[in-house]
């Protein structure tokens, strides 16, 4: 079912320019990020039963030790070429990746290996049964450009992980690939965090924004 006109212009307002048919989709910044630290920061003494002290730090320390992508990754794709950017957030990838396709009405597909995400998050998400391609992910940045290896290679330059993961096209499909499986790219679901009965957005926002301080910040 298409959005209406109304939800359609909120929709695309969200987003930085308009994806075109065979741009490729670069995200820059692991994934995940503010998901991972806030699991951290409230769940550390269910945690600490299963990882050790070492690999909790890593998780609150994660903003600070991989940065976080503003006005300069922004300023960057836009130097390169790019057409749209989109900052992630609530809903994760996965929300973000649907929201540019259905504003810039193109079909795309998308290999989820080759998204950025850290071994913290992966191994957080799965103690928790959180799919974290749908975990809050502020501090990544999606983009649509005609050509992004460039781009990706000046972003791991400056240290912070990025690469290019799929394209668009001139189609309806929007199709996400896991190795040989397939499927199609659903419409956003409500984010992962929210699972967690202690998430409020309001008040958990400051808290895991100071840890997603990073030297790329603005």
């Amino acid at each position: 079912m298409k959005l209406g006109k109304e939800a359609m212009e909120a929709l695309q307002a969200e987003i930085t320019g308009l994806l075109s048919p065979g741009d490729e989709l670069v995200v820059v910044g692991a994934v995940a990020l503010r998901g991972t630290v806030l699991l951290a920061q409230k769940e550390y003494e269910e945690l600490r039963k299963y990882f050790s002290e070492g690999f909790l730090w890593n998780c609150l320390n994660l903003g600070k030790d991989y940065g976080i992508c503003g006005k300069t990754c922004s300023h960057m794709a836009e130097e390169a070429g790019a057409g749209a950017l989109y900052s992630v957030g609530e809903g994760g990838i996965l929300s973000a990746l649907w929201k540019m396709a259905e504003a810039s009405q193109v079909g795309l597909w998308a290999n989820l290996r080759r998204i950025p995400i850290r071994q913290e998050t992966i191994e957080v998400c799965e103690h928790f049964d959180l799919n974290p391609y749908y975990l809050l992910s502020e501090g990544a940045l999606l983009i649509g450009i005609p050509s992004g290896e460039s781009l990706v290679q000046e972003y791991r330059r400056m240290g912070l992980p990025a690469a290019v993961i799929g394209q668009t096209n001139r189609g309806n499909d929007r199709l996400l690939y896991s190795g040989e499986n397939a499927r199609y790219l659903d419409r956003p679901a409500r984010d992962e965090i929210y699972k967690r009965n202690w998430y409020q957005p309001n008040l958990n926002a400051a808290a895991a924004n100071k840890e997603l301080e990073g030297k790329w910040q603005d």
